[in-house]
């Protein structure tokens, strides 16, 4: 079933385009699949090079990289170990493994209201919003930016008078909850959010090219925009001076390979525990958002209209995150098995391409790399496959293949999910459903639009928004 699967895929990718050379799917290594995803990628200028690196808790499974780190002329090829602005990877990378390391030394509660940690919010509304819902992304909280005094100290003041939607009710993605869980680890801990993870996560794990403020490897590390690597994107990140909850991380496909494996294996890696097994399953343990339509984790995204990196054949049991600069990660702890894109992105206005890359390399990751036996009807239409193409390059192909939705059996909750919690017990009539085209939050005050970053808000009522 898979090799059939997998050349049928494969035939996909190769007949609309005259450019690449036909192979012999039944030749081709399963690594190969994945080389013509970002081959495909850079000739329609939607990214200038990439890396995915497919794995399970015991190590990396297949490396496939294209491309130079960057358009200087001499610039080295890209690899596992160039290392790319990974943007709102962050938020689960840094910000979610620093948050529950200090849930499980006992120092925070989830339930903590932040008037506890941040006194400027005292006496307002905003003071009753949980970590939890900061975590969640469910804190009612809107987007602002970062003003010229470049301080996290101003961006309160600017929370303290906002109006706020409802806290518990919605899952409504937004920057600012993770810039303010980034100024908690400092407040908590008494150092910053680079310092705390550096020594409480990075260093013991072994990644030393997941940083902030890189300056020690600019020579491998791949420009998000222009030529030079090593700043950050993100404009908020950039005038918080690089360290922030939301954005400014740097990382490696090898780097975040370990960190993959090491929530894979429970929280220990090369017989090091770093983080409890407790607090591993307490941060993938998935609460339940927007009346059941959303589900998301403590930092990781679930099910929710940024899961493209799910792919087709992931499991429910599956999460991860995406990221503006063109990075992703994902990982399925009931089929053992991760999936890291990173990439130079080039058009980040082809939102749906882009996720669309996503979804396939996670959906040519699970048909290569792990054994799915019956837990996947191929009855399915796959987003990728056109079925004229198939016809046409393929041979006879049965019409059966093009029917129902995809069927992905053997979903139960995975061992460490002890319970299902949600977000609230309430509902609004302005937040019952997403748009059933873009899944963004329902709005009354205008049709919704989408920015860069794929994020939902009014078209009447635009503002700008960080992009990471």
């Amino acid at each position: 079933m898979r090799i059939i699967f997998s050349i049928l895929m494969l035939a996909t990718l190769l007949a609309p385009s005259a450019s690449f050379a036909l192979v012999d799917p039944l030749q081709a290594a399963p690594t190969a699949n994945l080389d013509l995803l970002l081959d495909r990628a850079i000739s329609e200028n939607l990214i200038a090079g990439g890396v995915i690196v497919v794995g399970n808790h015991e190590g990396i499974l297949a490396t496939s990289a294209r491309g130079q780190v960057s358009s200087l002329p001499g610039a080295p090829d890209i690899g596992d170990r160039t290392v790319f602005d990974v943007a709102s990877l962050t938020k689960v990378i840094a910000t979610t493994p620093a948050v529950v390391k200090l849930l499980d030394e006992g120092r925070i509660n989830l339930s903590d209201p932040l008037s506890r940690w941040f006194p400027e919010l005292s006496g307002t509304d905003k003071g009753e919003i949980t970590i939890l819902h900061l975590m969640t992304h469910t804190s009612g909280l809107s987007d602002v930016m970062v003003g010229s005094d470049r301080s996290v100290q101003g961006l309160l003041r600017k929370v303290a008078t906002q109006r706020l939607h409802g806290a518990g009710i919605n899952f409504d993605y937004a920057d600012v909850n993770f810039i303010l869980l980034g100024e908690l680890v400092h407040r908590v801990s008494g150092e910053t959010l680079d310092q705390f993870c550096k020594e409480q996560i990075y260093d013991p794990l072994g990644t030393r090219e997941t940083q902030f403020l890189p300056r020690d490897l600019t020579a491998d590390i791949a420009p998000t925009s222009g030529t030079r690597g090593g700043v950050v994107q993100d404009e908020n990140a950039r005038r918080l001076g690089g360290v922030a909850g939301h954005a400014g991380l740097f990382s490696s496909a090898n780097d975040l390979s370990r960190y993959a494996r090491l929530l894979l294996a429970g929280g220990i890696l090369d017989g090091k525990r770093i983080l409890s097994e407790q607090v591993v399953a307490q941060m993938t343990t998935p609460y339940l958002c927007n009346n059941g339509k959303v589900k998301r984790a403590l930092g990781w995204d679930v099910a929710s209209p940024y899961s493209a990196p799910k792919g087709n054949f992931f499991s429910e049991a599956s999460f991860g995150h995406t990221g503006y600069s063109g990075s992703s990660i994902w990982i399925d702890p009931q089929n053992d098995i991760f999936v890291i894109l990173l990439t130079r992105r080039m058009d980040y206005r082809n939102v749906h391409d882009f996720n669309q890359l996503r979804r396939d390399v996670s959906s040519f990751a699970a048909v290569d790399f792990r054994s799915l036996g019956d837990s996947v009807d191929l009855t399915a239409r796959l987003s990728i496959v056109k079925p004229k193409v198939l016809l046409a390059s393929a041979g006879a192909v049965d019409e059966s293949l093009f029917g129902r939705k995809a069927a992905v059996r053997g979903s139960q909750k995975p061992a460490h999910v002890k319970s299902v919690a949600r977000c609230s017990k309430k509902s609004s009539k302005s937040s019952r459903m997403f748009a059933k085209a873009h899944g963004g939050r329902h709005s009354r005050i205008g049709k919704l639009a989408r920015n860069d970053a794929g994020k939902s808000f009014s078209s009447k009522k635009r503002r700008a928004l960080p992009r990471s």
